[in-house]
């Protein structure tokens, strides 16, 4: 399968794209919007391409080229402002969703986040980036594309356990982000994950079975 990871630059995109270079079942790509990180990229064997999700649906579309399956990892990052987070987490994903869909790509993980889908748990800290990341949701939802999505809870920058708890409505809890980019990489595998959505977090049962396990 040819993969394109959109977001490749960032944390969890750059353990996605390490992960699938290691895995040899996959050929993955990098889509980045700097010339630099393109180099970065190529430097390390991986092939990346150039587009900004602020930009247009055609210029995304043309890194779909030849591609299998999109995964959906970008953001806004917390120092931004609701304006970037509007324009990346929101639109960048709406943008990308109908590039894939008028590209053919058929396969498409989406990085989302845990409570996203349930308004009564947003804070009001987190309002504008929940919004963005539901409706996001939603329009995957409604694609013709045979999507799955991860609502990860909260991130953290530690060593994965490999070792995940997969729900429709788990507990807000933590998960470090190698096990989420782990857990993205295997679902390319996963034929029963077609069309669905899940809360990701840490938990006792291993990712290649927790997966399985779903039906």
């Amino acid at each position: 399968m040819n993969v394109l990871v959109v977001g490749a630059n960032g944390q969890i995109g750059k353990m996605i794209v390490e992960k699938l270079q290691k895995n040899k079942q996959h050929n993955v790509q990098a889509m980045v919007r700097k010339d630099n990180q393109v180099e970065d990229f190529k430097s390390k064997g991986v092939e990346a391409k150039l587009a900004d999700l602020e930009g247009s649906v055609v210029d995304i579309q043309r890194t779909m080229d030849g591609v299998d399956a999109v995964i959906f990892s970008a953001g806004s990052g917390s120092s931004t402002g609701y304006d970037k987070t509007i324009l990346i987490d929101l639109d960048g994903a709406a943008k990308t969703i109908e590039a894939a869909e008028k590209a053919g790509v058929k396969r498409f993980i989406m990085v989302s986040s845990i409570a996203s889908n349930d308004r009564g748990k947003w804070s009001e800290e987190m309002k504008p980036y929940m919004a963005a990341k539901y409706y996001a949701d939603q329009m995957l939802e409604k694609s013709s594309l045979d999507y799955t999505i991860f609502r990860p809870g909260m991130l953290e920058n530690k060593p994965g356990t490999g070792k995940i708890q997969l729900g429709k409505e788990t507990a807000i809890k933590s998960i470090p982000r190698e096990d989420v980019a782990s857990t993205i990489v295997s679902a390319l595998d996963h034929s029963n994950l077609s069309r669905k959505a899940f809360d990701l977090i840490s938990g006792n049962t291993e990712i290649k079975e927790a997966l399985h396990q779903i039906e």
